[in-house]
């Protein structure tokens, strides 16, 4: 189909009024919180990058910037060019047009075009000045060549993965950051700190993905994979608008002059769309007011045109939907989820519901991918809601812990009959010996009646800052953290009494082929939220040493990894970021016996790129060599997705879970 097409019948306006001139606006979808929909966020306005909370956050020389960049660019996109197949097939006459019923003689299955010559014109740096900054920095722009990423080994997809975990880690972390800023600010003109984080890593030049325009999966992002923010796409890469709902490579930018879409972002909050999961009907762009209201007819062109070329040339795009979820913090309540690649069967142009002429597309989800995630979210939300409403026969407790808990603990086997959680104890604290609380004598605590604030004794024991953020998120990882205890006379819904609440997230044990007994959440975790304690009975040394002569299995605290120094870590932003010390923590010389009472912690298997790290923590005593092991999310961890630890062992020394749990 073309905007030239003398077939293409427009619809006629009532008898009377005549037919506005059509115009062309980007298909917007609502931001997440107090921006106006036809208002695209400009990153370079948005003020005070430089987060100011004695973290040494000031960006680093323009000179460093580039030098670390051009490097880590170099190497991402060496191992692109290694793996990627480029798309083979020029067409044939450069910027000429191709008809749509032509066939392309050197490839019909390259279904792409080659990597875009670079006009003399145009260069590949934006030298405008961003906010907070002495001088400008050089921010690369997204075009250049278009490429499909295939045919990944085991090694390249863990190296994509990790690149994009650590990414957004980093992202998550001054996000959290720059919330807690904006808290403390008063009368002060708000920036939210989705765009706060997203505008200082781009200006670090830790954006993914800028320097090539993928067509189809991006290397590190998983169908399911959740993201709180419409920013966080732009940072991964996966969809390059802050808020248009198509996202293409230009006209300008390609090789033969037509537009190529990449991805689109299904919301539900236009009234031509229909979404049955697998088939969507979505509707195109333009015509629209400031109220999103459809008020003149769409025409072929912009994202129009590019999934109409994308339709032509077989191209697929990436579906990324926005689905209203439980326990996110934006304050629409709603989350991203990417679905996967879907095929534009039809290009058609219809009426709409407002009368007004609407380009419409059919899209189908390529089979043989994996379950879609927004399927997912609403699965969750139906267990949540009925735990009996997905195979009752498999569900072999509906709380192990034997409302122990606050929230209850699923127990569920669709593999076999084991049920050997039901064999234990549940022990939903740690037990320490009496010797522990006498040796660390009388404790002092807080005088804050209201709830702490900056300040306070137990802001003063923590270096002067507290752990955790208003919402309850780690700020991040530090060797020991001290909560308010029973000294304290601060309330129980003080700022710095997270874990000391016990278990809030609806956890999980279920049967895994792969890892025999696993965890996950119904709920969405959030990254930085508490999960749980991992529990078990102390030991001294001397018991411990005679336990294992038994036969027992141990857990020793001092062999789990220290990812809490991931949590928070601003290396990639800061060269002069240094990595909390404080306090020093002497080493853990303990063990916890878990064989005969546990609680959910312990079923959680072990993974080299866990989503889930250990913080030690005080709260009930002062003794430094006894902390609890608290268990905090690294990422945001979709429902039902495994929970999992670095137990800091070898991945060779197990089969993917611990002897105690199997």
């Amino acid at each position: 189909m073309n905007s030239q097409n003398p077939n293409i019948t427009f619809p006629s306006a009532p008898p009377g009024i005549p037919i506005p001139t059509p115009i062309l606006t980007p298909k917007l979808e609502p931001l997440d919180e107090h921006i106006e929909q036809t208002q695209q966020p400009n990153l370079n306005e948005i003020p005070n990058l430089n987060l100011n909370l004695n973290l040494n956050l000031d960006l680093v020389c323009e000179e460093t910037l580039n030098d670390n960049n051009s490097n880590q660019n170099a190497n991402v996109y060496a191992e692109f060019n290694r793996v990627s197949e480029l798309f083979r097939t020029a067409f044939t006459k450069g910027l000429q047009q191709i008809p749509k019923n032509e066939v392309i003689d050197e490839d019909p299955n390259s279904r792409a075009i080659i990597p875009v010559p670079v006009p003399d014109a145009l260069q590949n740096y934006d030298s405008t000045p961003s906010a907070g900054e002495v001088t400008a920095q050089k921010i690369p722009r997204r075009w250049k060549e278009l490429v499909r990423v295939t045919d990944l080994g085991l090694t390249e997809q863990r190296h994509f993965r990790d690149l994009v975990r650590r990414t957004r880690m980093v992202y998550d972390s001054v996000r959290v950051l720059a919330a807690v800023e904006e808290e403390r600010k008063i009368d002060v003109r708000k920036v939210r700190s989705d765009l706060r984080a997203s505008a200082l890593m781009r200006n670090c030049g830790l954006w993914l993905n800028r320097d090539k325009r993928i067509v189809g999966a991006i290397p590190g992002v998983c169908i399911g994979d959740v993201f709180l923010y419409r920013m966080e796409l732009c940072v991964v890469g996966l969809h390059g608008q802050p808020q248009a709902g198509i996202d293409y490579l230009p006209a300008s930018m390609s090789s033969n002059g037509e537009p190529i879409a990449t991805s689109v972002i299904v919301s539900g909050g236009y009234e031509d769309d229909v979404d049955e999961g697998d088939v969507i009907i979505y509707s195109g762009h333009g015509g629209q007011d400031k109220h999103s209201r459809q008020v003149f007819h769409q025409k072929l062109e912009g994202g129009n045109l590019a999934m109409e070329r994308s339709m032509h040339y077989g191209i697929e795009v990436r579906v990324i939907r926005g689905v209203r979820c439980e326990g996110t913090t934006s304050a629409s309540g709603k989350v991203y989820v990417y679905d996967g690649l879907y095929r534009i069967l039809e290009c058609w142009f219809d009426v709409g519901k407002s009368g007004f002429g609407v380009y419409k597309y059919k899209l189908w989800r390529i089979d043989g991918q994996a379950k879609m995630g927004s399927l997912v979210l609403k699965e969750a939300l139906m267990l949540r809601r009925d735990p009996l409403c997905f195979k009752p026969m498999c569900v072999f407790s509906l709380d192990v812990s034997n409302s122990k808990e606050n929230v209850c603990v699923r127990l569920f086997n669709d593999i076999d009959r084991n049920h050997d959680p039901l064999c234990f104890e549940y022990l939903p604290k740690t037990t320490f010996p009496q010797f522990v609380f006498h040796s660390s004598g009388k404790g002092t605590g807080c005088e804050c009646v209201d709830g702490c604030g900056d300040g306070c004794f137990c802001s003063m024991k923590n270096g002067g800052e507290f752990p955790y953020s208003q919402s309850g998120l780690l700020m991040r990882g530090k060797p020991l953290i001290f909560e308010c205890g029973p000294f304290c006379r601060c309330p129980p819904h003080c700022r710095n009494r997270v874990t000391q609440k016990g278990l809030g997230h609806r956890l999980e044990v279920f049967r895994s082929k792969e890892t025999g007994w696993g965890v996950r959440s119904l709920d969405l975790i959030q990254a930085g939220a508490f999960i749980c304690e991992y529990t078990g009975v102390v030991l001294t040394r001397e018991q411990a040493q005679i336990l294992t002569m038994n036969g027992d299995s141990l857990i020793y605290p001092n062999r789990f990894s220290n990812r809490w120094a991931e949590w928070g870590d601003l290396s990639m932003i800061d060269a002069n970021y240094v990595r909390p010390s404080f306090p020093s923590v002497p080493p853990l010389d303990f063990a916890m016996d878990v064989s005969r009472m546990r609680n959910v912690a312990c079923y959680m298997s072990h993974s080299s790129t866990p989503n889930v790290l250990v913080q030690f923590v005080l709260f009930d005593h002062n003794n430094l060599m006894f902390p609890h092991l608290m268990l905090f999310a690294m990422e945001n961890i979709p429902p039902m997705r495994e929970l999992s630890l670095d137990y800091g062992v070898a991945d060779d020394e197990l089969t993917g879970k611990l002897a105690i749990c199997n």
